[in-house]
């Protein structure tokens, strides 16, 4: 199985000789809405891709295997693939085999979180290769610091990994930390699992916009996914709350524009 990851990761990258990049979103977007009404939205906007992003999947949420095994059933029924189920933080082996064992419920190829520590990042190296999934590190802004804030980060952190696990790049957290959003990209292509795509008022914070009307060079991003021919999913994600509808019709528009 020592090849299962990198496997899964290059299944990621499937369809870039077809020239376009993939849309789709990532749950936690819509996380106002009941499962069901999410599923109509995601329907009406041809969204044929997600990852499970919603706080109630999260590991920290405690969640049952029932909740999963419930998404499943509404996806496949609506014709919607989950590709990624994002885990956020794993802190030890019994978090990473829930984690595992979650995304496999969901059909998913792919897990998003962050570990801190060599040992455990050695450990998710191992049982998501043995699992066939890959596993992407997921960069984040903080008012305190965080362990994968830079690209120089996540890139230490993968320094000695298979290449079952990569990058997770969220480019409104970049933007937010302080860093270039396209430099971003480019140091981590070779290792790019999946992309939420985000923008920010401002860095400092967490304030989102539409995107293309931040500081995350959204375009300029999507030009860079081009060149690298990255055929994994690029991820909307909109963190607002209240209703979030029309303005996620704009974002998915903005985002095929450029795909």
């Amino acid at each position: 199985m020592a090849g299962a990851g990198a496997a899964a990761g290059l299944q990621m990258r499937a369809g870039a000789a077809q020239g376009k990049l993939k849309i789709g979103i990532g749950t936690y977007s819509y996380h106002g809405l009941s499962m069901e009404a999410m599923i109509v939205q995601l329907q009406a906007l041809r969204i044929q891709e997600i990852e499970m992003s919603r706080g109630e999947f999260m590991l920290l949420s405690h969640p049952g295997e029932e909740r999963f095994r419930g998404a499943r059933t509404l996806f496949d029924k609506a014709g919607i693939r989950c590709v990624s189920y994002y885990a956020a933080t794993i802190h030890d082996e019994q978090e990473l085999d829930l984690a595992i064992r979650f995304a496999k419920l969901l059909g998913a190829g792919n897990i998003t979180g962050d570990a801190t520590g060599v040992p455990l990042l050695k450990q998710i190296d191992e049982k998501c290769t043995q699992a066939g999934l890959s596993f992407g590190i997921h960069n984040h802004f903080f008012k305190t610091k965080f362990a994968y804030e830079s690209p120089e980060d996540v890139l230490r952190a993968l320094s000695g990994l298979s290449k079952t696990v990569g990058a997770t790049v969220d480019v409104g957290q970049f933007a937010s930390c302080g860093y270039d959003t396209v430099d971003a990209v480019r140091k981590l292509g070779p290792y790019l699992k999946m992309v939420h795509l985000k923008d920010i008022a401002a860095s400092g914070a967490e304030d989102n916009v539409l995107l293309g009307q931040g500081i995350a060079k959204i375009p300029e991003v999507m030009r860079e996914l081009h060149k690298l021919k990255f055929g994994g999913l690029v991820a909307i994600e909109y963190e607002k709350e209240g209703p979030v509808e029309a303005d996620l019709r704009k974002e998915v528009a903005f985002a095929r524009s450029l795909a």
